[in-house]
């Protein structure tokens, strides 16, 4: 579970550990090392959150954005459990910085793009989609030996049009694509690969930035969802897709924390 410190990720490894799942949780932010942004959150957290749940939780240090440490990371599963049954990359570090109305580059949310550097797209795709290509071709060669697996890429959905900025819109369509395309090389070798759509979560930087009311759902909402994927033995038939959390929780029969069942969050009109 990579990029599972806090956030979606979190609520991820939270909802396997639910189903009783072993988790390896993965990120930079460690109570023994680094922290990104100086936040309090940790890999140890969330390994007790999987112990909380049911499951079995194991942190790994790691950093996403580089090759070397990622394929050291899988080395190391594969030696220690044998087999990853499911990957999930939940790595996002667009919004590192931002203060809930500019990015670093003082740019506010939706600046048309000639009046920002284009060195932010870069590296919304240096903590974005790439950290997910890093993540399956790693787990690939052990899934596609053994037919069976699921490679999942945290997104959002941009089907239904433009997102609100142009640099988040690239990154997420990036990364949809490319869930869609290792899906077509997989498939014929019983390995599923596909993009999960949750709404507007109420993470832990949602609640900083005082907009907790906004949001429609908490991060463990597509946990479950991921959950109920993982666990369906008819999931090949879904491969390239992008699942919306909200679109799925009535067919699997899962709801939020709290019991209620939002729907797919939309942005715009």
């Amino acid at each position: 579970m990579a990029g599972a410190s806090r956030g979606v990720g979190r609520g991820i490894a939270r909802a396997l550990g639910e189903a009783g799942a072993t988790v390896i949780v993965t990120a930079r932010s460690s109570e023994t090392g680094p922290r990104t942004e100086m936040r309090s959150e940790s890999i140890e957290d969330t390994s007790r959150a999987v112990d909380a749940a049911g499951g079995r939780g194991h942190h790994y240090l790691c950093d996403h954005t580089s090759e070397r440490a990622v394929d050291e990371l899988v080395h190391w599963a594969l030696r220690r459990f044998g087999r990853i049954d499911v990957a999930v990359s939940s790595v996002w570090g667009g919004n590192e910085g931002y203060d809930g109305e500019r990015y670093p580059d003082g740019a506010a949310w939706g600046t048309p793009f000639w009046r920002r550097s284009a060195e932010a797209f870069s590296e919304f795709s240096r903590v974005g989609p790439y950290p997910g290509l890093l993540l399956a071709r790693a787990v690939a060669p052990a899934m596609v030996a053994a037919r069976s697996g699921l490679i999942a890429l945290v997104s959002f959905g941009t089907e239904e049009g433009y997102l609100g900025d142009l640099y988040y819109d690239l990154a997420k369509a990036a990364t949809n694509r490319l869930a869609f395309a290792m899906a077509k090389e997989l498939r014929p070798h019983g390995v599923t690969a596909l993009a999960l759509s949750p709404g507007f979560v109420r993470t832990e930087r949602v609640c900083d930035l005082g907009q907790a009311g906004l949001a429609t759902e908490s991060p463990l909402y597509a946990g479950r969802a991921l959950a109920a994927l993982a666990a369906d033995p008819a999931l090949i038939a879904r491969a390239g897709q992008v699942i919306h959390a909200g679109d799925i929780a009535e067919e699997y029969g899962f709801t939020d924390a709290d019991g209620t069942r939002p729907a797919r969050f939309r942005i715009g009109p």
